[in-house]
């Protein structure tokens, strides 16, 4: 009976784990800082999913498409705030 509560938990966890990606592996990704994803984390542009101990995860499709227009609109000229207030009307 364990056995097959533990086999459940895992496939649980292995969908999860497909749906996030983990903010160190958004560095290596998409080619960008840290401290970038600590500020737009922090600015409220990336949503932290869940954190497990220090290792904060966010969904992977969001992640992709918030960078993708974060990086367009920056192009343009936008500031950060303005950015900000396009992508979540802060």
């Amino acid at each position: 009976m364990a056995k097959i509560d533990k086999n459940r938990k895992n496939r649980k966890n292995r969908g999860r784990t497909n749906m996030v990606i983990s903010a160190r592996e958004i560095v290596d990704r998409f080619n960008i800082s840290y401290q970038i994803v600590n500020r737009y984390t922090d600015f409220g542009l990336l949503q932290v999913a869940f954190k497990k101990g220090t290792v904060r995860f966010y969904n992977r499709n969001e992640v992709k498409s918030r960078l993708t227009k974060i990086a367009k609109l920056a192009r343009e000229g936008y500031s950060l705030r303005l950015i900000r207030r396009k992508l979540i009307g802060l």
